[in-house]
């Protein structure tokens, strides 16, 4: 079996035995036929590979200038990739067990305040009652939807566009949503989303191109829903309208900005954990820098020692 048809497979496994999604896979296709390319030759290819070759391929990743993310993103790939030939015996042993992870910091993530967010809100909620020029009326209504939908929920933008119709059938005031590895969760809708949701889903309902389409935010595209680059896209220009740093704006960073402002108004790490979708409660803890402030405040605020 040669190298590519086991990367077939092995993606075919990770698809149907464990639910993951497309862009995982795809991800772990880019690595995977990255580390085949410079395996292959004398080093028989990436699934023949010994220790010290795979060793060699992640120092020239360092070498390389890739960030430490990538490199353990990398290294992971490859180990699922190897438990995968060593469970269907097609090797003998796992080369990458004896390496060690590169090491990594813990960047903060980017966020936006409080009150940029809500600059964003209230442009696109003017923009949807009257569309800028060259807007179309419809499309403002989906993205005012879509933006008060992604700071209420805290979705991932991948989730976020391809929810079906059903989801805003059943109760408007929650949301089931189908995340990573095919884990459900429920996530709840402020009022204001609530609102624009109403909006967008009478408008939907009057455009026949629309009008009869699975997904919630419907486009005329091969997939059938609005393209994350498309959504990404409007973001940028509501957020230059509404006078936003450009550089600081992303649907990642709107999903950041939830998690650090439920945190700063009083919210338990763990309900944060099940409303992003994290199986692991180590994946949240990138915003412990909002708890360690906020319980600086309260200390100096309640303790009876603190300064007056």
């Amino acid at each position: 079996m040669r190298d590519a048809h086991r990367i077939e497979a092995f993606l075919e496994m990770m698809a149907a035995e464990r639910g993951a999604s497309d862009n995982t896979l795809a991800a772990y296709r880019r690595d995977l036929e990255d580390a085949a390319s410079s395996l292959e030759g004398g080093w028989g290819g990436i699934a023949a590979a010994p220790v010290e070759a795979v060793r060699r391929y992640l120092d020239s990743i360092a070498a390389r200038g890739f960030a430490g993310t990538t490199q353990s993103r990398k290294l992971s790939a490859l180990r699922q990739f190897y438990k995968f030939l060593y469970a269907e015996g097609l090797r003998g042993d796992d080369p990458t067990g004896t390496l060690d992870s590169p090491r990594r910091g813990r960047p903060l993530p980017k966020t936006l305040g409080e009150e940029e967010v809500g600059r964003l809100l209230d442009r696109a909620a003017a923009d949807a009652a009257s569309p800028p020029e060259g807007t179309d009326a419809i499309a403002a209504l989906r993205f005012h939807a879509l933006l008060e939908v992604l700071y209420a929920t805290g979705l991932r933008v991948s989730e976020l566009v391809a929810l079906p119709l059903a989801v805003a059938r059943r109760d408007e005031r929650f949301f089931t949503v189908r995340g990573k590895g095919g884990k459900e969760r429920l996530v709840p809708l402020s009022e204001k989303a609530c609102a624009a949701m109403k909006a967008w889903l009478a408008a939907r309902a009057k455009d026949p191109a629309f009008a009869e389409s699975p997904y919630l935010f419907p486009a005329r595209s091969e997939s059938g829903h609005l393209a994350r680059q498309v959504f990404a896209r409007d973001l940028k220009a509501a957020a230059a309208r509404a006078g936003v740093r450009l550089s600081a704006i992303s649907p990642h960073v709107l999903r950041h900005a939830f998690a650090s402002h439920l945190l700063q108004n009083g919210a338990d790490l763990r309900v944060v954990q099940q409303l992003l979708g994290h199986s692991d409660i180590s994946t949240t803890q990138i915003y412990t820098h909002v708890l360690e402030k906020r319980l600086v405040e309260l200390v100096n605020t309640h303790h009876p020692l603190a300064d007056p």
